[in-house]
Formats: C-alpha cells, sequence, structure tokens
C-alpha cells in the first residue's frame, strides 16, 4: 500500500481518446484547429473591446471577462492532449494533475457565476433602463467579477482538496484527456463516499443559484418584452438577450449532465463527447455567437479594418 501510494504520487497516465496512431493524427488535427480558432476568437473580443471606448460599457466588460475566462478554460487542458496525441509518454505528474484540476475547475465555476452576472446585467439593461447606469455602476461590476474569480478559487480549492486528499493507489491510468474529478474517484482505493456526496452537492450548489439568478432575469426580461407595443423594439430587445441565453444553454446544459445527473445513465464515451463540448467546443462558440450576433461587436471590426490595423499583417 505505501508502495503505490509513493508511486502515484509521482504520475498519473492520461489515456485520452484511442490508441491507433491514424486516429490520434486525425484528432490532433481536429482538435488544434478548434484550439487555435477559440484563441483567435477570444484574443479577438477582448482587442475589440479594449481598442472601441464605444464598447466601455458593463456588457462588454463582463463579455471581455467571459473570453478571458474561456481562453485560460480551454487552455487548461488542450495543450496537454495536443502533446499526447503525438507522444508515446502520456505521463502527467501528480502537481501537474493537481494543478490542471485547480485551474480547470476554477474557471469552469468562474464562468458559471460570469453568466448569471451577464443576465442580471441584461435584466437590469431591460426592465429598468432608466436606472440602469445607477444600479450597474463600474464598481458594482469589478465587484461582480471579482466574486465570480473568488468564487470560482474557493469551490476549486474545496473539490481539488477533497479529491486529492485521497491515496490513488489501485490504479495510474486515467480513462481521460485530463484529470477529471469523477475518473480521479474512480481510481482511488480509499473511501470516496463522501467525495460521491460533495461532488454532486457541491455542483448543484454552484449550478443552482446562478440558474435561479439566470431564470428569474428572463422571466422578468420576457415579460417586459411581451409589454412592448413595437415589433422592432421587441426584436432588438430579444437581439440583446439571444447571445447570452445560447451560452447559458450549452453551458449549464452540458454541466449539468457532466456533474450533477448519475453517471449510471450514460457511457465513457459519451462523457467524454460531453467533457469536449464544455472544455473546447463552448469556449470556441462564444466568441462566435457574440460576434456574428452584434452589431457593435461587427461596426468595432469593421471600424479597426477601416483603420488599416491590420495593414502589417
Amino acid at each position: 500500500m505505501a508502495d503505490g501510494n509513493d508511486t502515484s504520487l509521482r504520475e498519473f497516465f492520461l489515456l485520452g481518446f484511442t490508441h491507433a496512431p491514424h486516429l490520434q493524427v486525425i484528432l490532433f488535427v481536429g482538435f488544434l484547429l478548434i484550439y487555435l480558432v477559440t484563441l483567435l476568437g477570444n484574443f479577438g473580443i477582448i482587442w475589440v473591446i479594449q481598442s472601441d471606448p464605444r464598447l466601455n460599457t458593463p456588457m462588454y466588460f463582463f463579455l471581455g471577462n467571459l473570453a478571458f475566462v474561456d481562453l485560460w478554460y480551454s487552455s487548461v487542458t488542450v495543450p496537454k492532449m495536443l502533446v499526447n496525441f503525438l507522444s508515446k509518454n502520456k505521463s502527467i505528474s501528480y502537481l501537474g494533475c493537481a494543478t490542471q484540476m485547480f485551474f480547470f475547475v476554477t474557471l469552469g465555476c468562474t464562468e458559471c457565476l460570469l453568466l448569471a452576472a451577464m443576465a442580471y446585467d441584461r435584466y437590469v439593461a431591460i426592465c429598468k433602463p432608466l436606472y440602469y447606469t445607477i444600479i450597474m455602476t463600474k464598481t458594482f461590476c469589478s465587484q461582480m467579477v471579482a466574486s465570480s474569480y473568488l468564487g470560482g478559487v474557493i469551490y476549486s480549492l474545496m473539490q481539488t482538496g477533497s479529491t486529492f486528499r485521497l491515496s490513488f493507489c489501485a490504479s495510474h491510468e486515467i480513462d481521460h484527456f485530463f484529470c477529471d474529478i469523477p475518473t480521479m474517484l474512480k481510481l482511488s482505493c480509499t473511501n470516496t463516499y463522501i467525495n460521491d456526496v460533495i461532488l454532486p452537492t457541491l455542483v448543484a450548489i454552484v449550478t443552482f443559484i446562478p440558474v435561479l439568478i439566470i431564470s428569474l432575469s428572463y422571466i422578468y426580461i420576457i415579460a417586459t418584452i411581451l409589454r412592448i407595443r413595437s415589433t422592432e423594439g421587441r426584436r432588438k430587445a430579444f437581439s440583446t438577450c439571444a447571445s447570452h441565453f445560447v451560452c447559458v444553454i450549452l453551458f449549464y446544459g452540458t454541466i449539468i449532465f457532466k456533474y450533477v445527473l448519475p453517471s449510471s445513465i450514460y457511457s465513457l464515451e459519451q462523457d467524454r463527447v460531453v467533457s469536449v463540448i464544455y472544455a473546447q467546443v463552448i469556449p470556441m462558440l462564444n466568441p462566435l455567437i457574440y460576434s456574428f450576433r452584434n452589431k457593435e461587436v461587427k461596426a468595432a471590426v469593421s471600424k479597426m479594418k477601416g483603420r488599416n490595423i491590420f495593414a502589417k499583417f
């Protein structure tokens, strides 16, 4: 037992998706393209928001932070996965695994809370437009964003700490492409009852409170929009919320499927697919969704092109 624990403290092995060399090359190319689009899209959103004074509003302040979180959320897992596709050595150190899990959970929880803050911002903008500048001050917005990051760190410390207090002596092979909590619990040779209770409970709390805020915000938003007599006014109001609503459905849908529902209802292959969606596909889609449906962002990009900012490239 002691020898097993000593070995487990050195490294784990990420099994990934497949051992077939030709499939690994195909997957490498596919995930590399997704990652590059993610980097370009989120860097682009941050750059545009910082470059255009017209986007210096609470809505884009939150969007810029969402892009920042998505940028690192994807970067926590993808580079290591890409290396493993082309390498025979698929090991990850004990410390590296714990670090990866900590930042992955931190950023995932932060995104949950940021989406709730963005929903509240839309609620104030549509339901209380006369009080918008009074309520959504720069200080208040900064406090909400800081609270999102702090909440993510605290939540991650609890989850990561409770996971790595266990002994991993049964096996060192992680049947996944990153150090995910449920997969790590399966490797433990000690009693995981507390963890099995803590994980779904904390996930339920972390998702329930933001979902409640988002749901109440959209109930009031929809009720307010339906009272607008002008068709153009209703269309414009719906347009300002559509992008955020799509991102919420995608992110929370996969998180609930992955961490709240019983694992017995889906297979390991489905688990990997869902993990790819929320860890890689959603960070890639978020900037695209906001860019394609947002006239102000598209106008800012066109303005930057008109100034020949890209001429040197």
